[in-house]
């Protein structure tokens, strides 16, 4: 079996949802470079898959990293999330934390070899970070 590779146009970011029966829900969202666009979409189809249920899936036209909040309980990072044959990154978190006057979340960043090294993956949190210092 050779290899196929796939390109895609677009990128979508995905989330969990807990729906209405309590269970949890795939939503893809496209990605926006500005945050009040992704927001709006987020708020929009979050609040639809959540009293649906049913999943919104955008793989078949973008490329979807992978995202989960499990925020009924604290974690420090996770490892070996496995999301297919060819893992799209995958960025998790828990509850964020409170110390003194900071608030603090923390975050697992999993990713594939093929698709970046450690330097893409240094300024991807580097930039991560810069933008939610600016939400202050």
């Amino acid at each position: 079996m050779g290899d196929k590779l796939i390109q895609y146009d677009t990128i979508a970011v995905n989330t969990i949802v807990k729906n209405k029966e309590g269970e949890v829900s795939s939503c893809d969202l496209s990605y926006h470079a500005e945050l009040n666009p992704f927001n709006e979409e987020y708020l929009k189809y979050t609040a639809q898959v959540a009293a649906s249920g049913q999943d919104r899936d955008l793989s078949e036209n973008s490329m979807v990293i992978g995202t989960s909040a499990i925020i009924d309980t604290e974690i420090d990072g996770a490892v070996g999330m496995n999301s297919g044959i060819f893992n799209n990154p995958f960025l998790i978190w828990g509850r964020y934390k409170k110390k003194w006057f900071r608030y603090y979340l923390p975050i697992s960043f999993q990713f594939h070899h093929t698709q970046m090294d450690g330097a893409h993956a240094g300024a991807f949190l580097k930039n991560l970070q810069k933008e939610i210092n600016l939400l202050k």
